[in-house]
């Protein structure tokens, strides 16, 4: 089986020796020509995931043509931004029968879509029930280490989802499946707005009993959300809603804790943000998610602290003490 994966950050590459060392026919695609020179010249993301060798039978390149040829699944990685540009280089080169995996997480700012529904708009409509997503706490630097993790792969159809288990699992990546790929892609989205605000908690000095509060009032807002989205209340209870939560707002591999962490410590965000060398899904995240909350009704007192913090010159200390000092209610 011929396999695509859209996307050489550190996630795609991954999927990709992933994938390679099953025994996969495995094309790797990224945009930039000079990334594609140095991935093919080092055989190691030294950008993205130094001291991970990529096996010489990945196929790097920057053709889409010559990715698509022949393949029978898409692995999408590339930033959620970039997602629906992407696609529609991609929609006269899919061919119905191809199965679409989503490992991307994000919300598009203009239209609220999840990234598997950027997918279905941009692709005929038979192909909507070959669309699936993979998602969980799974930081590429440890996966592409072969440290045991936990994944779930969502999709419409059983069958589906089933084919992409069969395609993922390892000894060392168990992939477990469900149903409900609204709540699964939600979960993997919103987790990132609650991981900024765990590391701005750091950053500003808080102990693990500010982090815990954290977490937990952070779950009840993601599947508060998510479940006016459509999803299931049981999904975020999930490998996709606590179990990413967790490990997003407790890593060192976090982009998003990391760059919170950077604003706790004093910096503004356009600063602490120019300090990235990749994608922070969370802001953009927490801007949807904000919008979405004033628009379905909800309230969501974490999210709108750190939008505060993020884009209106809110100060840090000041959004915690806000938090703390709301009105006294029942926890549920």
């Amino acid at each position: 089986m011929k396999i695509t994966v859209l996307g050489a950050g550190s996630w795609g590459t991954t999927i990709a020796i992933l994938l390679a060392k099953k025994g996969y026919v495995v094309s790797l695609w990224e945009h930039y020509k000079e990334h594609v020179d140095m991935l093919n010249d080092r055989r190691e993301n030294i950008k993205f995931l130094s001291g991970v060798l990529i096996p010489e039978k990945v196929i790097i390149t920057n053709s889409l043509e010559e990715c698509l040829q022949g393949t029978e699944c898409i692995v999408v990685v590339v930033p959620s931004h970039c997602v629906r540009s992407v696609m529609q280089r991609c929609s006269s080169l899919v061919k119905k029968g191809m199965v679409i995996v989503s490992a991307a997480k994000g919300l598009e700012q203009d239209t609220m879509s999840t990234v598997s529904q950027i997918i279905e708009s941009e692709l005929p409509t038979e192909m909507i029930e070959d669309i699936g997503v993979l998602s969980g706490p799974s930081h590429a630097e440890e996966v592409s280490r072969q440290v045991p993790t936990t994944v779930v792969a969502a999709a419409r159809q059983e069958k589906t989802a089933k084919f992409i288990q069969e395609l993922f699992s390892t000894p060392y990546f168990r992939v477990y499946t469900n149903l409900d790929i609204k709540g699964v892609e939600l979960g993997g989205s919103l987790k990132n707005v609650i991981a900024l605000a765990s590391g701005i908690l750091c950053g500003l000095g808080f102990g693990d009993n500010t982090n815990a509060a954290l977490i937990t009032r952070g779950l009840t807002e993601i599947s508060r959300l998510g479940v006016a989205m459509g999803g299931k209340l049981e999904t975020f209870f999930g490998l996709s809603g606590i179990g990413d939560l967790v490990v997003t707002c407790t890593s060192k591999h976090s982009r998003n804790r990391s760059l919170g962490e950077l604003i706790g410590k004093g910096m503004s965000f356009n600063e602490a943000l120019a300090t990235m060398t990749m994608v922070a899904e969370g802001v953009n995240t927490t801007k949807a998610a904000f919008i979405l909350s004033k628009r379905l009704g909800i309230d969501l007192p974490i999210t709108t602290a750190i939008h505060g913090v993020l884009f209106e010159d809110k100060k840090p200390r000041e959004a915690v003490e806000d938090l703390m000092t709301r009105e006294l209610k029942s926890e549920w």
